[in-house]
C-alpha cells in the first residue's frame, strides 16, 4: 500500500478512490451536508467541520479546503513524513467531479465494514479529534488525531498525526 498520510486519506483509499499523494479538498461548500452548524464552537460545530472535510477532499473541493486549513497545516503520517496544505490541496484537485452522492455512499460503506470511535475535545478556541479502533478504545487504539483552531467564527485545522495501530 502506498503511504497514506492520514486517516482520511486512508478512508479514501480503501473506499475504492484512487489514492492521490497528498489529497484532501472540495469545492461547494453549501453542497455539503452537515449534521450541526459548522460556526459553533463546540464538539458537534468541529465534528462537523471534520465531517465536511472526508466528504470534501473525496469530491475534490479545493476552495473550501484551502480555507479550511490554516497556512501553517501539516500532516504527519504514519511513517513520519510531513505534508503541507499545498501538498494537500494539489492533490486534492485531482478528485474533482467526483459527486457529493458518489463519496457519500462510499463513505458510509467504508464506515460500515471498517467501524471506529472518535474523541473529541474542545478547550476555548482549541479542539482535537481523535479517531480509534473501538475494539482497543479511545485510550489504546488511536489512529489518528486532527487539531483545529477557532479563528474568526470558523474551525480551521492546524495539524494531523496519524498512527499504525497493532492489537
Amino acid at each position: 500500500m502506498t503511504a497514506v498520510r492520514s486517516f482520511r486519506t486512508l478512508l479514501l483509499a480503501i473506499a475504492g478512490l484512487i489514492f492521490l499523494p497528498l489529497a484532501l479538498p472540495v469545492h461547494a461548500q453549501d453542497s455539503m451536508p452537515t449534521a450541526a452548524d459548522e460556526t459553533q464552537r463546540t464538539e458537534a460545530g468541529v465534528m462537523a467541520v471534520d465531517n465536511h472535510w472526508s466528504l470534501a477532499e473525496m469530491t475534490g473541493d479545493t476552495a473550501w479546503l484551502d480555507q479550511m486549513l490554516l497556512p501553517e497545516y501539516r500532516s504527519v503520517g504514519h511513517d513520519g513524513k510531513v505534508h503541507s496544505k499545498a501538498a494537500i490541496v494539489a492533490g486534492a484537485a485531482k478528485r474533482k467531479g467526483t459527486s457529493l452522492d458518489q463519496a457519500e455512499q462510499k463513505f458510509a460503506a467504508y464506515r460500515k465494514e471498517h467501524p471506529y470511535g472518535s474523541a473529541v475535545v474542545v478547550h476555548g478556541d482549541t479542539a482535537v479529534i481523535s479517531f480509534y479502533d473501538p475494539t482497543l478504545g479511545p485510550q489504546n487504539g488511536v489512529k489518528s488525531s486532527d487539531v483545529f483552531l477557532y479563528v474568526d467564527g470558523h474551525w480551521h485545522a492546524l495539524y494531523s498525526q496519524h498512527t499504525d495501530v497493532h492489537a
